[in-house]
């Protein structure tokens, strides 16, 4: 069995881990946005489903942030910042609906990038345009951008989902 101190500092770093990939998430859907030759842009912000993905990364970013002190002291003192069950309660649904929400966000991301990149693939085919045309070049690094966020929110989730699991085990072991 794991000790309380351990699985305290577990669940730290796996806090530190989410917020870092959220930070990343947001700074590389943040940062997609590409130009064509003929002068047209294409921004994350055209995309609502990219507008998602990053409300989920900073929404993600900001819970890890509010959770960051109480975790720092819990790992530190072995007690609660502040006592009472109602912060074990909003702790152990919260870090549940920042899963599922990181989730949600990992789910758009990936299902809308990987579907333009195919219908756009399937246009350029069809008109016949090479693979090493600028414009469809431009346009594969615009989706794949996107695909390397969606990614690195998937290591916030993973991180999210492990810390959920031990706040349900802790959660039982009290009780």
């Amino acid at each position: 069995m794991v000790s309380r101190s351990a699985a305290s500092t577990v669940m730290l770093g796996l806090r530190i881990i989410a917020l870092a990939a959220s930070v990343a998430t947001v700074v590389v859907i943040a940062t997609n946005n590409v130009k064509f030759i003929d002068g047209s842009k294409l921004k994350f912000q055209d995309i609502h489903s990219f507008r998602y993905v990053l409300a989920v990364a900073v929404i993600a970013a900001v819970y890890c942030i509010v959770q960051l002190p109480f975790a720092i002291h819990y790992a530190l003192k072995q007690k609660r910042a502040i006592s009472g069950e109602l912060l074990k309660e909003f702790d152990f649904f919260a870090d549940k609906v920042i899963s599922v929400v990181l989730a949600t966000g990992i789910a758009v991301g990936f299902a809308v990038s990987f579907e333009f990149k195919e219908f756009f693939d399937d246009i350029f085919d069809a008109a016949g345009v090479p693979k090493k045309d600028p414009t469809r070049t431009t346009n594969d690094k615009f989706y794949n951008h996107a695909i390397i966020a969606s990614s690195v929110l998937s290591v916030a989730f993973v991180a999210m989902f492990v810390v959920s699991l031990l706040s349900s085990i802790h959660r039982s072991n009290a009780k």
